[in-house]
Parts: C-alpha cells; sequence; structure tokens
C-alpha cells in the first residue's frame, strides 16, 4: 500500500521548493488550475472527478492522490470517483487499471476516512 498521505505532503513541498526558485511559474499555474477548478458551466465536484480520470489515465501518481482528495472535499462518493475512474480504463486499459488498482485504491481508501 502507497503511503498517499506522505505523497501528498512530498508534492506539495516539492511545489513549494519550486516555487521559491520559479514564482512566476509556479503562481502562473495556480492562478490557472484555480480558475479552471473552481465552479462554471460544469460544477466544481464535476470538475474533479474529470480530474480523476484524467490523471488515472495520464498515470501520474501524484495527480490521483491529489484529485482523490479533492474529489472528496468537493463531495463527491467513493463510487462516483470509482465510477470516473472506470473511464479512464475505458481509454487506457490495463495500464490506466493498474494504477486505479494501486495508487487510486489506495487514495480513496485512505481519504475516505477524512469525509464521513
Amino acid at each position: 500500500m502507497k503511503d498517499v498521505r506522505q505523497m501528498a505532503k512530498d508534492c506539495s513541498q516539492g511545489m513549494a521548493d519550486f516555487a521559491s526558485v520559479k514564482p512566476e511559474v509556479a503562481a502562473a499555474f495556480g492562478n490557472f488550475a484555480g480558475a479552471v477548478l473552481s465552479d462554471g458551466a460544469i460544477d466544481l465536484k464535476t470538475k474533479e472527478l474529470i480530474s480523476v480520470a484524467i490523471a488515472a489515465y495520464s498515470r501520474c501518481e501524484y495527480c490521483i492522490v491529489g484529485h482523490v482528495n479533492n474529489a472528496f472535499k468537493a463531495g463527491c462518493t467513493k463510487e462516483e470517483i470509482l465510477d470516473a475512474a472506470s473511464v479512464a480504463i475505458a481509454f487506457g486499459g490495463g495500464p490506466a487499471s493498474a494504477y486505479i488498482a494501486t495508487t487510486l485504491m489506495d487514495a480513496v481508501n485512505e481519504f475516505e476516512k477524512d469525509y464521513k
């Protein structure tokens, strides 16, 4: 089992370290991501489910961990997150399913505890 909480901390620290060297790039990315991942024509909850599927399809463990946690924060259920992840399997096949079976399931099982 992956320590998804440590992965989240490592990613956050790494982004902070990067921002100390390239603050303009980090700020621009943060502003862009914040604008995209907010309520609009599509609500945040739906956008986080899309993000979960894209993260799994892309096989980015840190993105999977972050967006699973964000999906729970946005009010998604375990079932909704797994349903979104299933879309990634349809497009990404075996490689996506391997990340879903490991990193994503570890993140779901760990972060679900925070939102019950």
